[in-house]
């Protein structure tokens, strides 16, 4: 009986030590990790990533009503939304997975806003390529991880483009790498390689989890970390079993992909900016099978040489060399048919600048002699613009001088240099003294700057006259600060120079520049081409593949003035038609021909005063002023003499009138498709003085937004 009694007493100790035991979470919910490692996504430059011509010009980001501030949220809800998502691959929540939407949502907010704004484009073809693949379409937040949706990252080891292949893997996969194209920048052929590369590994492992692993630290890491976690044919793992086996960077990687999925699904929730299309942007391919530049189609087409970069990424050199096979040119997609009926035009345009010789035969000395003449060495200064971990001595070793020579010609105290400094170089080389013909003395323009510097010695004979040049430096340097949309080949045409002359004047590699760049260029020939420039008619009819931005640059005017005058709503217009390229009752005059109305006036900039207060106050528009000084953007400093073509006097006495007068304050209401830039163009004001008058920190203004415009 006592038996009984005690085996009764031990069930019932059982039954309630079972009852009072707490729930015992797996690893995969009560993990915690303070050695974490964020992915290098994390660190993306917003700044950087704001200058990207796709977010500029098609993307906007709607904050109207928002806090701005994220929202306190539990572990409950975040459970909850994560079991809400229509997922095949599991979301599980956990503190690891806490830590990295913490840091997308509070920290890095700006970051989502911007990928928010970038996945409008980039989505549709990571979704069709995973699709096609038949494997899950979350995975197409793998990028947002990788690169931040940036087609042009590169990580510290090297791994390239929206899914951040390394170069291995990207040949393994078939993609073409080499120094004109580069695939792992192309957002359809990295995708469908992509796709295809994490179907294989999840036919090795059969999870998704461990398959998105290995994606990021390669099947030989996940393998060892299976096996030092004992796991066998028999007895499965997934990622969580070997989660503290594994590289630590790769820990974070499947709880940063579980919070990006949250993230850009949940954004709303988080107070986070919802981004609209300001415009749909419908691309189309063609095969390309000529070799040609960036530079071609974009003066034909009148398309933006940023707009061709963004959505054809792979071409490294602006050039499609089609002639070799044929090749995808992505353009919007009513540009297809221009590009077709014009492709002869394209190829043929500026043809010799961009030919390829195929073949060269060398000179043969002995069927070469030279004039009677004298040569002497002389100085030949070049410029050296800095580049990326650069040092003194190699820009030394590369010119053939001494680092303390390039430290005596620019006055450096330190051996550091900075990236994008411009060093002055002195070489030396010896050219030939043609004899005068005529005892009347000739002045011509040269394209570098030179020094004699030695007594001449006698030079060879030489049976044909040859005449060569060589361009070294601007005889008048000046400083050009790249325009937003400005290409190389607009500003050798703005100049009177050649591509080729800018290249070698900035030590440039490519044709690829910035905006905001510093170039030097040469002043002289601005004039001259400045003052040989016709002026522009009163009506300019459409032309097929002309847009606003093209037409306004042509003519000197603002897209906001070709709104303004001819009453247009949107940026959107039509071959044939007719747009006015002045205000109605009022004249456009060049500065050639102002010049020859009014008498020249010379009025110095006092401090605080704007161009758009200078030309109000001489009757004159900002433009004029813009072409009578060379001045490029709206920057004038205290001090300067201005020239200006008015018959309007302006003496002192008006001029403190003028001061002490109380003007009332101008302002502006925004309009659809405006931006700040357009708008302090307009009214001939710095955007920094713009911004500082509304309290405005970004470039995000509102439609029906009142701005205040500093007098």
């Amino acid at each position: 009986m006592k038996k009984q009694i005690l085996a009764l007493c031990l069930i019932a100790g059982a039954a309630l030590t079972s009852f009072a035991r707490p729930t015992v979470l797996s690893l995969k919910e009560n993990i915690q990790d303070s050695t974490i490692v964020y992915p290098q996504s994390f660190e993306t430059d917003t700044q950087e990533l704001m200058k990207n011509w796709y977010l500029q010009n098609y993307a906007v980001v709607d904050r109207s009503g928002a806090n701005l501030s994220d929202v306190p949220t539990s572990d409950k809800d975040f459970i909850a939304r994560l079991q809400k998502m229509p997922t095949v691959i599991e979301m599980p929540y956990n503190g690891v997975v806490r830590s990295y939407i913490n840091m997308y949502t509070q920290r890095r907010r700006q970051l989502v806003e911007e990928m928010l704004g970038l996945s409008l484009y980039y989505m549709p073809f990571f979704e069709q390529a995973l699709e096609k693949e038949g494997v899950p379409l979350e995975l197409k937040y793998l990028p947002v991880i990788e690169s931040a949706l940036n087609p042009d990252a590169v990580s510290r080891v090297g791994a390239t483009g929206l899914w951040q292949f390394m170069l291995t893997t990207a040949k393994g996969l078939g993609l073409e790498v080499n120094s004109i194209i580069d695939e792992r920048r192309d957002p359809i052929r990295s995708s469908e390689m992509a796709a295809k590369y994490l179907k294989q590994l999840y036919n090795i492992y059969g999870d998704w989890s461990l398959a998105i692993a290995s994606y990021n630290c390669g099947p030989g890491n996940v393998n060892k970390a299976l096996r030092r976690a004992g796991g066998t044919a028999d007895k499965k793992k997934d990622f969580w079993d070997i989660y503290f086996y594994l590289p630590q960077e790769t820990r974070g990687y499947v709880p940063a992909f579980i919070a990006a999925n949250y993230v850009m699904t949940y954004y709303k929730d988080h107070n986070l900016g919802k981004s609209l299309a300001r415009r749909p942007i419908l691309t189309d391919t063609i095969h390309v099978n000529k070799r040609v530049h960036f530079e071609q189609i974009s003066a034909v087409l009148n398309i933006p040489m940023e707009e061709l970069r963004v959505l054809n990424p792979q071409y490294r050199k602006d050039e499609i060399p089609g002639d070799i096979r044929p090749y995808a040119l992505t353009l919007p997609s009513q540009q297809i048919y221009s590009y077709i009926v014009s492709e002869d035009s394209i190829v043929a345009h500026n043809a010799a600048l961009y030919a390829r010789r195929d073949v060269v035969v060398p000179v043969d000395p002995s069927t070469v002699s030279n004039d009677d003449g004298e040569t002497t060495t002389k100085l030949v200064v070049k410029y050296h613009k800095v580049r990326r971990n650069e040092t003194i001595s190699m820009v030394a070793r590369k010119y053939g001088v001494s680092v303390s020579s390039i430290k005596k010609w620019n006055g450096l105290r330190s051996s550091r240099l900075k990236r994008g400094q411009t060093l002055k170089i002195n070489t030396y080389k010896k050219v030939r003294v043609e004899q005068p013909e005529t005892e009347e003395e000739e002045t011509v323009d040269v394209e570098e700057t030179v020094v004699a510097e030695t007594t001449p010695v006698a030079a060879p004979q030489k049976k044909k006259k040859e005449t060569t040049t060589t361009t070294t430096a601007p005889r008048n340097p000046e400083r050009h600060k790249v325009q937003r949309g400005e290409t190389l080949a607009s500003i050798a045409g703005q100049y009177g120079v050649t591509i080729a002359d800018i290249r070698e004047w900035n030590d440039l590699k490519s044709d690829n520049i910035m905006a905001g760049q510093v170039l030097v260029v040469d002043a002289k020939k601005a004039v001259k081409k400045r003052n040989d420039t016709p002026a522009a008619p009163a009506v300019h009819t459409v032309k097929s593949g002309e847009n606003l931005s093209a037409i306004a640059d042509k003519y000197g005017v603002s897209v906001a003035n070709l709104r303004e005058w001819n009453d247009l709503k949107s940026d959107n217009i039509r071959v044939g038609d007719k747009l006015k390229l002045k205000a109605d009752g009022k004249t456009s005059t060049s500065s050639r021909s102002r010049d020859n109305e009014a008498a020249e006036q010379t009025h110095k900039v006092k401090k605080g005063e704007t161009l758009g207060q200078i030309a109000t106050k001489y009757g004159v528009t900002v433009d004029d002023l813009r072409k009578w000084n060379n001045i490029k953007g709206n920057n004038i400093a205290a001090g300067q003499n201005l020239k200006v073509y008015s018959d309007k006097k302006v003496n002192r006495k008006t001029d403190k009138t003028d001061k002490t007068s109380k003007k009332k304050q101008k302002t502006h209401k925004v309009k659809r498709g405006e931006t700040l830039g357009e708008i302090a163009e307009k009214y001939g004001v710095g955007l920094s003085k713009l911004k500082k008058a509304n309290g405005i920190k970004g470039n995000n203004i509102q439609i029906g937004q009142s701005l205040k415009i500093p007098q």
